[in-house]
């Protein structure tokens, strides 16, 4: 892995995967499918948690432009082919998130589980993990290539893959895992750490129940924090405790209110 590039406080995680959702972390206002400021501010995130050394793989999600099961629904469009469209979708999202990190001075590959050889490299998993030991990073696009399989689940197959130390699911606007929608509700609880169960018991939207399983099996942490607040993702690769961490030693539910 490489090594601690500055000064400061030596990182809990060398190695992370971040997950972006396409709806809750892409989209802009007024109906834009992609908001260029986020796609900045998640680069210059990056490129500060880079600079201190540290390894950065990203999944992104496609349900800004297309969600498989929400146009299945509406449009009687097949479920199969809806989800494929939904993972093209996410295709997009990588391209634009590539050109952004560009700007930003940072080498990116993106790797599609859907061979598309004139826009991104096929998912070779070795090759995956020789692109971060060279310090570059790499965004995963295409899902897992299979329809019914959400990208959370593709998230959490890709961070066991590379031997990833965490998952981080960044959020916008929302600093963690209520017991209810804290938009909503302004005594909405947040908790501080969740064991695996407790997240499938409670049926909390952390991640799907496939891929909270699959973290659960191979001891994943998943760290669920906002992005949307300047130098939250060093703080939370730091290990400092925002948001909510799953596993990763988490033995209970406390909450936390008005944090």
């Amino acid at each position: 892995m490489t090594a601690a590039a500055g000064q400061g406080p030596a990182p809990r995680y060398r190695r992370i995967l971040l997950k972006l959702s396409g709806e809750e972390v892409f989209s802009g206002l007024g109906g834009a499918s992609v908001d260029p400021g986020v796609l900045h501010l998640v680069a210059r995130e990056v490129k500060e948690v880079r600079e201190a050394g540290v390894d950065v793989a990203i999944v992104v999600g496609g349900g800004n432009i297309v969600r498989g099961v929400r146009l299945a629904e509406k449009t009687g469009v097949a479920r199969v082919t809806a989800d494929y469209m939904g993972l093209l979708a996410t295709v997009i999202n990588a391209l634009a998130l590539q050109d952004a990190m560009e700007r930003e001075g940072l080498a990116t590959r993106v790797q599609t589980a859907i061979e598309m050889h004139q826009v991104a490299e096929p998912y070779i998993r070795r090759r995956a993990i020789r692109h971060l030991e060279k310090g570059r990073v790499v965004i995963f696009a295409g899902g897992t290539g299979s329809p019914y399989f959400t990208t959370d689940t593709a998230a959490a197959l890709r961070a066991i893959e590379i031997e990833a130390d965490a998952i981080l699911m960044a959020k916008k606007g929302v600093d963690g895992v209520y017991d209810k929608d804290p938009r909503q509700s302004h005594d909405a609880v947040r908790f501080r750490t969740l064991d695996y169960m407790e997240v499938l018991n409670r049926g909390l939207k952390v991640m799907d129940a496939t891929a909270t399983s699959l973290c659960m099996d191979n001891g994943m942490p998943i760290v669920i924090f906002d992005i949307a607040r300047p130098g939250n993702l060093k703080r939370a690769v730091l290990g400092e405790e925002i948001g909510t961490l799953v596993g990763g030693g988490a033995d209970d539910a406390r909450g936390d209110r008005g944090r």
